[in-house]
């Protein structure tokens, strides 16, 4: 682009192209009012195509505009190998991705017989799957083709669920997992829009038959969504209320960040509040510092169920200690402690270069048959002055160290650091606002 011009000039000549095309560019991020809001400027653009019309527009869509800003793209189509026409269905977005000059990669997701939920098994190895080539290829953005319909879908099942507010939010726009963020880009867009924009351009897509599967939850709230249409609750106006309720939950993550700036404190991988203070505070505020605590500790994918969190609640207000989603709940001089569970950990086992427990990152000497493992009862008693650190028993036994097979080599967090430094990769300030 030549400096100087307007980088939206060209969207007025597109026509009936300008809405989507315009959401598209947005996501490129131009000036600094969207900093780190928008995917970084260089690099590549990872775009995960199906081969269904939602994805399949979002790929012409970014196609479009990368050629215009210069920008890199590469797709990857994830071959779940449900279907017998998945694999050629697969191909046959590799050749659209050649006829746009964007190189394509195949994943195929290895499996026996899946049993349990096949939608949630299937989402978790795509995602697996996905992330893993994205950071293979120096891809730092991933774009995902979910539209305005999905997001009413979503908060047509949250109303089945009974969910409470961040359950009535809708799709995150975007979210980082094991470094690659992903982004959905077309939440603004309807699937209508986005099929008439390949109808528009002669582009035809595929039609994934699970769609029409009815045991699926989400293709019922689809027919749900139909059937309530002359009631006036369409997308738009779905997506409208999803809208006012992310404002109200926004107000809810100010107010339990500034609280918890104010009353609690993080040390050494684990949490302290006062609990006099804590119970004094609301309840939705009370129930937000918990689950960001449960996922900084715990990192899940899913958080637990309201009627167990709420009795986590009930338990501390009657000063009684309880564990939840391999965390430790303990109250002791009216301080309520939040600490990994030690059973949690006490199998994870791996190099010195991972990320242990999916949250602790070590720098050090590292060398062939080390290993990384919790601390636990055994190593805390090798060091003989752990309690010069001041650190409570409880969040050493769980922290990580440095073994070579039965040896304890270093505990940095215990005072034995031996050249290693333990850091952790998020604070629950960054918890609180991601969740």
């Amino acid at each position: 682009m030549p400096v100087g011009e307007n980088p939206y000039d060209w969207l007025q000549q597109m026509g009936e192209d300008f809405h989507l095309l315009f959401n598209v560019a947005m996501v490129f991020g131009y000036g600094d009012d969207h900093a780190g809001e928008t995917p970084a400027r260089s690099g590549p653009i990872g775009i995960a195509v199906s081969g269904g019309s939602d994805s399949l527009a979002m790929l012409h869509l970014f196609a479009t505009d990368a050629a215009r800003m210069g920008g890199r793209l590469k797709a990857v189509t994830v071959d779940h190998g449900l279907r017998p026409e998945s694999a050629a269905e697969a191909e046959q977005v590799g050749q659209i991705c050649a006829r746009l000059g964007v190189p394509h990669r195949v994943l195929r997701w290895q499996h026996g017989g899946v049993e349990g939920n096949l939608q949630d098994q299937a989402r978790r190895a795509r995602y697996g799957l996905i992330g893993a080539w994205a950071r293979a290829e120096g891809v730092a953005d991933v774009m995902i083709g979910h539209t305005a319909d999905d997001q009413a879908e979503t908060f047509l099942m949250g109303l089945g669920r009974a969910a409470g507010l961040d359950g009535l939010t809708g799709m995150r726009t975007h979210w980082v997992a094991d470094g690659v963020t992903f982004w959905r880009p077309l939440l603004g867009l309807s699937r209508a829009e986005l099929r008439a924009f390949l109808t528009r351009h002669r582009v035809d897509w595929i039609d994934d038959p699970s769609n029409e599967n009815d045991r699926f939850v989400r293709i019922k709230a689809r027919r749900v969504l139909q059937a309530l249409k002359p009631l006036g609750v369409t997308v738009d106006r779905l997506n409208e209320t999803i809208r006012h309720l992310a404002q109200a939950q926004e107000g809810l993550r100010v107010a339990t960040l500034q609280a918890w700036d104010r009353l609690g404190r993080e040390e050494a991988g684990a949490l302290h509040i006062g609990q006099p203070e804590f119970l004094q505070l609301g309840w939705e505020v009370q129930r937000r510092i918990l689950l960001a605590a449960i996922h900084w500790l715990a990192n899940d994918d899913y958080a637990p169920r309201g009627r167990k969190l709420a009795t986590l609640q009930a338990s501390i207000a009657q000063g009684r200690d309880a564990t939840l989603n391999g965390c430790r709940f303990r109250i002791k001089e009216q301080t309520l402690s939040v600490y990994r569970e030690p059973k949690a950990v006490k199998s994870l086992e791996g190099p010195t270069t991972d990320v242990w427990d999916r949250r602790w990152q070590m720098s050090g000497p590292h060398a062939p048959g080390l290993r990384l493992r919790a601390l636990g009862v055994e190593g805390l008693a090798a060091i003989k002055n752990w309690r010069e650190v001041q650190i409570p028993r409880d969040a050493l036994l769980v922290s990580p160290a440095i073994w070579q097979n039965e040896r304890l080599i270093a505990a940095p967090l215990a005072g034995f650091s031996q050249g290693w430094q333990a850091k952790l990769r998020v604070s629950l300030n960054e918890s609180i606002i991601s969740h």
